[in-house]
């Protein structure tokens, strides 16, 4: 039976539905099998829609319920009907837990008019029969020390900013305490609705906003949560970058007339009236900084395009009073438009339009996902491990998920500490994975490339080379490489004028440089063939002890869990002793990544009900692979369905260790390989991480000549690991 836990608040300021999403995010690394509900839709301060479900629904396969309308709970309230609106609320969960491990139920929220919150929710945790999780924030006083000291302009209208401007203190330590004191008391409060003693359903509290302070915030507050018997399961900290808001959203809700569409993706830092004259209020031109100006004000104009030019981004430029600036003007500065600057225009004066950005709605966007993964993970990443262990009990079975899948293969690329080569070294999207593996610690990257060529591409991307990216010119270190290559491939009659020809390649030089221990692995293939990949690798590498050939494998993170596919890159027709290869070496590559390997052989035919060369062929490397790994749970030939479906396999092939169980699905040639891995990936909207190869000496991976940049941050982790195995 589903676990439920159900996230209540402890005040009327607290979004649950980010507690929420990071509850999911959580569990879902650990491989829990996890459902949401949203029992009642609640319009938002602004008016709008519950965005709730519609978030858990645009970062992972879930699709909630529909929840009662707020609407009709309070009909249904009025007239006297708490229960029917409950066995409505237990009816529609129902589903979720029958599929699930956890199931995190959302409260309601309490508002100025909604006098039934704390009641209902009481109510609710009695009818789930759930555990209940109360989130609480600190107070916004003290959340905010990154916006010490932010310049909004001089002037009359400057200082009417700051007053309405949160104007945060530093606090010391009796501060904090005090404050830590408040959040638990208010903690306890909300806590007491829902039982005492043996009959406490509150596992415990979530903080959002903590400061950044010195005493640090956190301990204080597990203290101040304990004295109330209480467990402080996470303190999430303070992160301003979390709150900025895209200029695409002050244009939908403030509707403004647009001048210059520009790059609306922007994200608005802060706001700032350009109260002063030029140039002593250039100082208000900053890196996303939305300026607040008149029209009229053409010298601010034509300043925050020269800024523009010179390397400054601002958020956007908002001109007030609804005035255009002269077209004269507009059209000297028209160069500016290719940075990507919004230019908009309201009838509202300055002070009152700083003051409508201000109180636009700081909820997340449904369609800012970048936004929104950044909350989820900062809270899932505050969440108590131990505690997460504990919540869907010890003798429920664990699958590895996609989300875990990627966290742990992000975790393991980190402990393996690995230097990749990247011999496209001046491919954007090359140049942009180099920075966020190193940037996220995945892994330390060499790029292949003259350094100037390189700084140029990084500066058109907006971007510096950090620690953990090193740049060499292939050019200037070949030379050294010519005698052990002409050495190494003499018995294929290489001179040292063959090995300088072969070494013009950056693959073969990377190579190079993988064989002599120089770097760890090698990924190529943004814009290289996968033969151009794997030709230095067999020549100079060769294939590792026990391979007779290379193979590879793609990770498909179902919604569910994670399968292997091999061989879908590599080998066109391979014969039975090659299948068993490709069979072993999948296996293994599971087993490293976390996955217990239960291998299908696949064919047209389950078992013996079709006969033929093809079929042989499935069933002889079977028989082999069992003879050499016999506690590998391996069966064949299998149809497809056979394979992934319980009820098929158990009907075709009873007694199977692997039929309507399997993770890792053998295909008999390229053509079935290939087909099924990009009909699944593009049919069914499945991320496929890959191709992984196997079987050569060293860690070298091909890429897909369509890969995004966050495929090549994936290989190079698959990299890492990889290096690190071998």
């Amino acid at each position: 039976m589903a676990r439920i836990l159900l996230v209540a608040p402890a005040a009327a300021d607290v979004q649950l539905d980010r507690t929420c999403l990071g509850l999911l995010r959580a569990l879902d690394r650990r491989g829990v099998k996890v459902g949401f509900v949203k029992p009642v839709a609640q319009l938002r301060a602004d008016g709008g829609p519950d965005r709730s479900a519609a978030l858990v629904a645009a970062i992972t396969q879930l699709q909630p319920p529909d929840p009662v309308a707020t609407a009709e709970l309070e009909q249904q309230l009025g007239e006297g009907g708490l229960d029917v609106v409950l066995e409505r609320i237990v009816a529609t969960s129902e589903p979720v837990c029958a599929q699930a491990d956890v199931v995190i139920v959302e409260a309601v929220s309490p508002g100025p008019s909604i006098v039934y919150t704390s009641g209902l929710n009481q109510a609710l945790a009695r009818a789930l029969d759930a555990d209940v999780l109360i989130a609480g924030r600190w107070p916004a006083d003290t959340e905010r020390p990154a916006d010490r000291g932010a310049d909004h302009g001089s002037g009359p209208v400057a200082e009417v900013l700051r007053a309405w401007m949160p104007q945060p203190v530093r606090p010391d330590h009796d501060r904090v305490r005090v404050t830590a004191d408040g959040v638990a008391e208010r903690a306890a409060i909300a806590a007491s609705g829902y039982g005492s003693g043996d009959e406490a359903r509150v596992m415990g509290c979530v903080v959002h906003g903590l400061p950044t302070t010195d005493p640090p915030a956190a301990p204080a507050l597990a203290k101040a949560m304990a004295r109330h018997g209480l467990q402080l399961i996470a303190g999430v900290p303070h992160r301003p970058e979390l709150t900025w808001l895209r200029v695409r959203d002050l244009v939908r809700e403030m509707e403004p007339r647009v001048l210059h569409e520009g790059d609306q993706s922007r994200r608005i830092k802060d706001v700032a009236v350009f109260a002063d004259g030029v140039p002593a209020g250039l100082r208000v031109l900053t890196n996303g900084r939305l300026v607040v100006v008149p029209g009229d004000r053409h010298e601010v104009v034509m300043g925050a395009c020269l800024a523009e030019l010179n390397g400054t981004h601002l958020a956007a430029l908002l001109l007030s009073a609804g005035v255009v600036p002269d077209p004269r003007v507009w059209e000297l500065t028209r160069a500016a438009s290719v940075t990507g600057l919004p230019l908009l225009v309201v009838d509202h004066g300055s002070y009152e339009t700083a003051t409508r950005v201000g109180r636009l709605d700081p909820g997340l966007p449904v369609d800012d996902l970048e936004r929104i993964e950044a909350v989820t993970d900062s809270i899932a990443d505050a969440l108590d491990p131990s505690w997460l262990e504990s919540v869907p009990g010890s003798a429920r079975p664990h699958r590895l998920s996609p989300a875990a899948f990627r966290y742990q293969l992000v975790e393991r690329a980190r402990a393996a500490d690995a230097c990749v080569v990247l011999p496209e070294g001046t491919e954007p999207r090359t140049v942009q994975a180099a920075v966020a593996c190193a940037e996220r610690g995945i892994a330390r990257s060499v790029l292949l490339a003259d350094p100037d060529e390189v700084a140029a591409v990084a500066r058109s991307l907006g971007l510096q080379l950090p620690e953990g990216v090193t740049v060499i010119d292939p050019e200037t270190v070949a030379e050294r490489y010519v005698g052990p290559l002409a050495k190494l491939r003499e018995n294929k009659g290489w001179t040292e004028e063959v090995a300088r020809e072969r070494l013009s390649d950056a693959v073969t030089v990377g190579t190079m440089m993988l064989w002599q221990g120089e770097v760890d692995g090698l990924v190529s293939g943004a814009v290289h063939t996968t033969a151009a990949t794997v030709r230095p690798a067999l020549q100079i590498l060769g294939t590792k002890q026990g391979s007779n050939l290379v193979s590879s494998v793609f990770f498909m993170c179902l919604p569910d869990e994670v399968l292997v596919y091999g061989d879908c890159a590599v080998n066109p027709q391979p014969d039975a002793e090659g299948l068993a290869d490709i069979a072993m070496q999948s296996a293994a590559s599971a087993r490293a990544f976390g996955i217990d390997p239960r291998v299908a052989m696949i064919s047209f035919s389950t078992g013996s009900s079709g006969a033929g060369s093809d079929v042989e062929k499935v069933a002889r490397a079977t028989e082999i692979v069992r003879e050499r790994q016999p506690d590998l749970a391996v069966d064949g030939p299998l149809q497809y369905d056979a394979a992934a479906i319980e009820s098929v396999g158990r009907s075709k092939r009873p007694g199977s260790p692997v039929a309507g169980h399997a993770n890792v699905f053998i295909f008999p040639d390229l053509d079935t390989g290939n087909t099924t891995y990009k009909a699944v990936q593009r049919s069914a909207h499945v991320v496929s991480i890959g191709p992984m190869l196997q079987g050569i000496a060293k860690a070298v991976n091909d890429l897909s000549r369509g890969c995004l940049v966050e495929d090549i941050i994936y290989t190079v982790a698959l990299t890492a690991i990889q290096s690190r195995a071998e």
